[in-house]
């Protein structure tokens, strides 16, 4: 019986290395200066704080640049609202996502299931999906249909097994 997994994750290293890339560029680049404009990352958040809202803008669309150029997917992030600090100030957190959350786990199995292909199955495990099915055309079909439909989160499949 030939199987694959269907999960969603994030490669934090590449985060890491991308939030460092756009610290640098802010160092560099003209119209940072003098905007005390910094990146922060603490496990599964960023926190983005500068002088005025339309340098935060500007602070988000230097990282997201960074984070699309190690593929990490920015389907993964999940922003707050931007909250106006002191002096003009403004902050936003954003939240990176990793997993399959039990709605959409929900939402892929009824997709799977909605395709009609006969001996195949699929069952949540923990945070992600398992797919098996007698036949690898079956599997492959459902891995295009999946990539074709959007369910709004980065998603891999893993441990493809004949």
């Amino acid at each position: 019986m030939a199987s694959f997994d269907i999960v969603s994750q994030i490669d934090m290293q590449e985060v890491k290395n991308a939030v460092d890339q756009a610290n640098r560029e802010i160092q560099t680049r003209f119209d940072f200066k003098a905007t005390s404009s910094s990146i922060e990352l603490n496990e599964d958040k960023l926190h983005l704080e500068s002088s005025t809202e339309d340098r935060l803008k500007a602070l988000v669309q230097v990282l997201e640049e960074k984070l699309v150029k190690r593929k990490v997917s920015l389907k993964s992030l999940e922003r707050s609202k931007v909250e106006q600090g002191s002096k003009g100030s403004a902050k936003q957190d954003i939240t990176i996502k990793a997993g399959i959350s039990q709605d959409v786990a929900k939402e892929l199995n009824k997709f799977i299931k909605s395709l009609n292909l006969k001996g195949l199955s699929s069952q949540t495990q923990g945070d992600q999906i398992r797919v098996s099915s007698k036949k690898r055309d079956d599997l492959q079909q459902v891995m295009n249909s999946i990539k074709e439909k959007d369910f709004n989160i980065p998603l891999q499949f893993v441990n493809f097994r004949d």
